[in-house]
């Protein structure tokens, strides 16, 4: 999954394919590949690594493939099958005359696959893509009908998709449909697009119309028609495109948060690209630039944030203790500036922030820099204050983040902090490399699991609103997801107003007890793991105070039932990466928590996205 772009019209196609891909760059990704129909017929044109080796094969056969006024085009990161050529976007049947691209997940690919081999057809690659090729040709044999083929062969596949189809004999036509996952149709004149994201096609049209989910779209240069699932004829709803950059991503989401709560997947794949590139191989940061023989010296680090980037921070602490043996300190910005500061050359201070303009980390990072401390920062916006301060630099590539709550930034500095971690072990030597090697396979995988809880809601939604009348809610977590007990009821009151608190389970019998009744819901977030039966007991000793039990869990456990009132699972994982992953779900219900209640999400009362005051 990563970015789609198609285009039919009256130039050459392939200018536009590349020109939209490379507006996408920003997904991350680790292949792309175009398909144009070049004088009756369909060519592939494909490349593993960046986007510059596939325009670099398209220059040495410009003349003809120029020719072609009709193609699709993709970046891929890998879910099926490893990063190659042959996985590569697009795929094709085997007569080679239906194209494919696609985002999202296939989920019975599988038994589709047995079917369509049973039936004559043969796979060439390891992704659920391939698939859809096969199936969509197969359909096209039946009907010749470009359009109906696509609609029929969609009902057979469970998943997410956004995918856009070409054939040989069909030399005018693109028929795109999606599910789960976004596609927006640009408009022009005698020509028209079809892409996953608005940057891919804003300067050719600002016209525009989002597909909903299991709408088809046939694309001619001269015409438009969308359909449902069901044949029936779908008005056009053309949007002219603002130019302000905030303003066009939000991409058919009804708010901005669920919006950037669903880019997370893609925003993982984009911290991970160039600096995780194979498991057997040592993290890649370029632009730390603490010298190595310094690093293995150092005693103490010392992580300030505020907010969000606080909670990133305490996760980060937690993963250069356990794997690096290395003392950290983190502490609140506001309450760092204003105290003794006890740093010197052998502490590395790592400054948190999303904007990189936070009043209290500036300061509290210019008072350790005085001290003669490295100071690093990890930041979502590498032209900022806090990074022209900065000694080394951990950008994390999240993109326009519009809605106050911070959802995808945080990610992105989790995984940061992941990276960093690993790449300090590997200098230091002190995690074994069979150790390493299991959480660069976790890291990559976990956008895939990611897309896993996004893709099922509805357990998510259902709990939100048998619980959005309360107006106290206590998260617990222990260990590495104590952060993520913080972050989920920062999130909940950030944006809904409930108050919620998030403790430390242990710490529920030391105080917070006396608070529970009926009326107090309590989440425990319950991930496999060291601590799992400890927060079991703590869940127990809140039911046996009439407490309403909500679980987070990786567990299958059907003695959950009996105890917990409502219960959200995802996908199994390594409890060291398991904060990535619970606070998926966390970020969603306190989402529709508040649009139950009809709050503003976006914009929630008395908050700004950049806090640049002390």
């Amino acid at each position: 999954m990563c970015g789609i772009v198609g285009y039919i019209g009256n130039k050459p196609a392939v200018d536009i394919l590349l020109e939209g891909l490379t507006n996408l760059e920003y997904r991350g990704y680790d292949s792309a590949g175009v398909a144009v129909n070049v004088e009756g017929k369909v060519e592939l044109y494909k490349a593993e690594g960046k986007l510059q080796n596939l325009k670099n094969i398209v220059q040495e056969k410009y003349e003809h493939i120029s020719k072609s006024v009709i193609g699709i085009g993709h970046i891929r990161w890998a879910t099926h099958g490893v990063p190659s050529v042959t996985n590569a976007h697009p795929h094709t049947c085997n007569c080679g005359k239906v194209a494919i691209v696609h985002n999202g997940i296939i989920e019975n690919y599988k038994e589709l696959r047995a079917k369509l081999e049973a039936n004559g057809c043969t796979f060439r690659s390891q992704t659920d893509t391939e698939t859809i090729a096969h199936l969509v040709a197969s359909k096209y044999a039946q009907t010749k009908d470009l359009t109906e083929a696509v609609r029929i062969a969609t009902k057979e596949i469970e998943g997410a998709y956004a995918i856009a189809v070409i054939h040989q004999d069909v030399k005018n036509t693109i028929v795109a449909t999606r599910r789960n996952a976004p596609l927006v149709i640009g408009f022009g004149e005698g020509e028209n697009f079809v892409a996953s994201d608005v940057p891919a096609l804003i300067q050719y049209t600002k016209k525009a119309m989002y597909l909903d989910d299991n709408q088809i779209v046939t694309l001619t240069p001269d015409s438009v028609k969308v359909i449902d699932e069901n044949n029936n004829s779908i008005p056009l709803k053309i949007e002219n495109l603002p130019w302000e950059p905030v303003a066009l991503s939000k991409m058919g989401y009804k708010h901005f948060m669920l919006k950037e709560i669903h880019e997370q997947p893609d925003i993982v794949r984009n911290v991970l690209t160039g600096k995780l590139k194979n498991i057997d191989e040592n993290i890649s940061l370029s632009e730390v630039t603490l010298d190595k023989d310094k690093l293995k010296d150092l005693k103490r680090i010392q992580i300030v944030a505020c907010g969000t980037s606080l909670h990133a921070a305490l996760v980060g602490k937690y993963i250069i203790e356990e794997l690096c043996g290395i003392p950290v300190d983190v502490e609140a910005s506001s309450e760092y500036i204003y105290r003794t500061t006890i740093t010197d050359e052998n502490t590395l201070v790592i400054g948190v922030s999303q904007s990189g303009e936070t009043a209290d980390t500036i300061t509290a990072i210019r008072q350790a820099k005085k001290k003669g401390s490295h100071i690093l920062i990890v930041t979502n916006r590498p032209d900022s204050t806090m990074a022209r301060e900065a000694d080394s630099l951990v950008p994390v590539n999240a993109g326009i983040e519009v809605s106050v709550a911070a959802t995808k930034s945080y990610m992105a500095q989790v995984i940061s902090f992941y990276l960093l971690a690993i790449y300090m072990a590997e200098i230091k030597n002190s995690a074994s490399k069979e150790e390493l090697i299991k959480i660069k396979h976790e890291l990559i995988v976990l956008p895939q699991k990611i897309e896993q809880i996004l893709n099922h809601k509805s357990d998510i939604q259902k709990c939100a609103k048998a619980f959005s009348g309360h107006k106290d809610f206590i998260f617990i977590a222990r260990g590495i997801n104590y952060a993520t007990a913080l972050e989920g009821a920062l999130k909940l009151k950030e944006i809904s107003y409930i108050n919620a608190t998030g403790y430390s389970a242990g710490e529920l019998k030391h105080g917070p007890i006396a608070m529970l009744d009926e009326s107090m819901p309590v989440l425990s977030i319950l991930m496999k793991g060291k601590v799992y039966e400890k927060i079991l007991s703590n869940a127990e000793e809140a039911k046996a105070r009439n407490a309403k039990l909500i679980a987070v869990t990786n567990s299958d456990d059907i003695k959950l039932d009996e105890l917990f009132d409502s219960i959200i699972r995802v996908p199994d994982i390594e409890e060291i990466l398991s904060p990535a992953l619970a606070i998926v779900p966390l970020q969603l219900l306190a989402y529709y928590i508040a649009e139950f209640l009809g709050k503003d999400v976006d914009q929630p009362r008395n908050l700004a996205k950049s806090v640049t005051v002390e």
